[in-house]
């Protein structure tokens, strides 16, 4: 039996520490995060599918199921 995955997540800007709670997209990897703190654009960091993965509290939905993602 799988749960279901958690949809909200808490990115933290590694620019300004800004943070904001986020709905993750069940359908997609998000790839790009304007920081509503500074204005910076976050992307994943290498080997990580999304900026959740990167910068959330919670990882994307697909790597919460243990599915690929973006794949």
């Amino acid at each position: 039996m799988t749960s279901e995955p958690i949809l909200r997540s808490t990115l933290t800007c590694p620019h300004c520490g800004h943070q904001a709670t986020e709905t993750m997209p069940t359908d997609a990897c998000q790839f790009f995060y304007d920081c509503p703190g500074c204005g910076e654009l976050l992307r994943p960091k290498p080997g990580d599918c999304c900026v959740f993965c990167s910068w959330g509290s919670v990882p994307c939905p697909p790597v919460q199921q243990q599915k690929s993602c973006c794949g």
